[in-house]
Order: C-alpha cells, then sequence, then structure tokens
C-alpha cells in the first residue's frame, strides 16, 4: 500500500475552503474505480501551502499508485461543482527523509560513525553472523 499526497489549488491560488472532509472524502471514493484499489482518503484542509488530499493505494508499484490517485483527482476536478476551479498541483509519494531526521533529532544525539558506518538510535551495528555477547542465563 502507498501513501500518495496530491496537493490541490484553491481557485485562483486564493484561500477558497474545501467542502467537509467527510464531503471530499465521499466524492474522491465515489470517483474511484474498484479497480483502482484506493483504500481511503485522507482530508488536509489546512496543509500548508495547499491542502493535500492522502490516497492510501493498493499497487504493485509506487508510479502506478501516484498515476490512480491523479486519474481519480481529475474525475473529481471534472465532474464535481464543489470542486469549480481547483487544480491539481501535483501527486506523489511523499519522502519521508524530513520527517524521519525531525524524529531522530528529537530522540537524542545524532548518529555515531564508527569504522566509517553510521550507527544510529536503534542499537551498534553489528553483523547478523556474528555471535553475540549477550547471553541468557
Amino acid at each position: 500500500m502507498y501513501l500518495v499526497h496530491a496537493r490541490m489549488a484553491a481557485p485562483g491560488g486564493g484561500a477558497t475552503a474545501l467542502p467537509s472532509r467527510a464531503r471530499v472524502r465521499a466524492l474522491v471514493l465515489g470517483r474511484a474505480r474498484p479497480e483502482e484499489r484506493v483504500e481511503h482518503v485522507a482530508v488536509h484542509p489546512h496543509a500548508l501551502p495547499h491542502p493535500v488530499l492522502g490516497f492510501y493505494v493498493l499497487a504493485d508499484r509506487l508510479a502506478e499508485a501516484e498515476a490512480t490517485a491523479r486519474a481519480v483527482c481529475r474525475r473529481v476536478l471534472r465532474d464535481c461543482p464543489e470542486f469549480d476551479g481547483w487544480s491539481l498541483l501535483e501527486a506523489e509519494v511523499p519522502l519521508m527523509a524530513p520527517l524521519l531526521e525531525r524524529e531522530l533529532s528529537l530522540s537524542g544525539p545524532g548518529p555515531r560513525v564508527l569504522d566509517g558506518k553510521v550507527q544510529g538510535p536503534f542499537g551498534p551495528p553489528g553483523t547478523p553472523s556474528g555471535g553475540s555477547d549477550q547471553r541468557r542465563k
């Protein structure tokens, strides 16, 4: 499953509000076809700089999930009067690196480098085939 963020632009680049979350979700899911396997839609009307629709799509490939979200958005924009003047800016799987970096920065000191390898907060580097010096008693 992929989470695809579709960034939407209000008419004229203004501050026109989206319909209610429930209404947007119903409109979007109503335009999704069963074979597109859209499992859920999250609505983030106050995301900056543009509102975001989050599509949870079952797909074999990332590109397929992004194409599905774009296709559903195009149908919503074409068929739903509530979206007159709105446009789709992009529909992409969000990069998680900024989120991960933020979480790591909040978890304490940054990663250490040992023998040219980064050691993160999840434990020391090791080899799965190497023996452990920790034994059960």
